[in-house]
């Protein structure tokens, strides 16, 4: 006797459930999706780019959305036309005929993949120079220390804006601010005097690791005012997730003018840790 009951044989309860759940999945996706803005769509799940370097990695990622749904579209449409086209209840052939060793399409499956390989690999190696690309000399240099678990911001001064040398420093669970100003570009140097850490703004689309005793760079240009968060994307330690801060883009100013206000509390030199550290490590292993 059928599991299923007497008058119903398992692949006629098959025809029937798996409509239904199909449907119910179907209903699943599309109602989660209700509250997501029409302009997000595009985007593909990323934030919306606020420096000159997002919207490249924004282009790549659209890319490779758009390569894998093509090459998606090929393989479920061969699936189909398999299904639809050989299946035993048409052909009433009990086992269709076997190819076995067929040059062709031993070449064709082994090449077209390597070149679907070298095309990421070359659209992903461009796009990973332009980003890591460094100005000889950017308008504000920040160094951003990571501790466990707050990070500090040492912003170098410029004479010509009359500011000097001055720090910001946060504490677990009081994320503290980092200015940047609009249409400059910036460079950070990333220091860490314990573990790693992960410097990661979101809205630039675009993260890098801080590791102890080695300097790591990288540089960007915001180009649109507003307050953003940013955090550790790298698991630290038990107090990762306190590991916040902000990130306000403001004009040149009011950049200046905090710069300014913390030169008045005091807050002037370089912090660079909380523990003696030995001088950081250019990536390329130059002191």
């Amino acid at each position: 006797m059928s599991p299923y009951g007497s008058d119903r044989s398992p692949r006629r309860w098959m025809r029937r459930r798996v409509p239904q759940l199909l449907a119910l999945g179907l209903v699943t996706a599309t109602a989660t999706g209700c509250s997501v803005d029409s302009k997000d769509l595009p985007r593909l799940g990323l934030p919306n780019p606020v420096t000159e370097q997002g919207p490249r990695v924004l282009s790549l990622w659209q890319g490779a959305w758009i390569a894998a749904l093509i090459v998606g579209a090929v393989v479920w449409g061969l699936i189909l036309w398999s299904v639809a086209f050989h299946r035993r209840s048409r052909t009433k052939i009990e086992i269709p005929p076997q190819t076995r060793y067929n040059l062709p399409i031993e070449v064709l499956y082994t090449v077209i993949p390597g070149i679907m390989i070298a095309v990421f690999f070359y659209f992903t190696a461009r796009d990973e120079t332009k980003l890591e690309e460094l100005s000889k000399n950017p308008d504000n240099v920040i160094n951003v220390v990571g501790v466990q678990w707050s990070w500090s911001f040492n912003y170098k001064g410029d004479p010509a804006d009359g500011t000097v040398d001055v720090y910001e420093q946060g504490t677990p669970g009081k994320p503290p601010m980092l200015y940047l100003p609009v249409k400059e570009s910036v460079r950070f140097d990333l220091t860490s005097p314990d573990v790693i850490h992960s410097f990661w703004v979101p809205n630039f689309l675009y993260k890098k690791d801080v590791f102890p005793g080695r300097l790591n760079k990288f540089e960007v240009v915001p180009t649109k005012k507003g307050t953003y968060g940013g955090k550790c994307a790298e698991l630290c330690g038990v107090d990762h997730s306190r590991m916040l801060f902000n990130v306000k883009i403001v004009d040149k100013a009011e950049y200046v003018q905090h710069l300014k206000e913390l030169a008045a509390k005091g807050q002037t030199g370089e912090l660079r840790s909380k523990i003696n550290e030995p001088a950081p490590v250019e990536a390329h292993g130059k002191k």
